[in-house]
């Protein structure tokens, strides 16, 4: 199993990552906000401000503090493997 530091020591499953998604767009927003609702948000931004958001396979959505282009170079061995 491969995992992905999104920052502050906390780790991501990089097999069950459907997605990683900017913050900006009003659906994004609504998705993260209807998330919350059902009890299925994970804030690992530790009070910071929101700059990726992880969707997983399991409906899960994760924040996380550091921006998308991060986490890149880590799709890109994924797809090549």
């Amino acid at each position: 199993m491969k995992l992905i530091n999104i920052g502050f020591g906390n780790l991501v499953s990089q097999e069950r990552l459907v997605a990683i998604v900017s913050p900006d767009s009003a659906p994004i927003k609504r998705m993260v906000q209807e998330t919350r609702e059902r009890g299925m948000l994970i804030d690992a931004t530790y009070g910071r401000k929101t700059a990726s958001i992880f969707i997983m396979d399991s409906d899960h959505v994760i924040l996380s503090a550091l921006p998308p282009e991060r986490f890149g170079e880590h799709t890109e061995e994924r797809e090549q493997a």
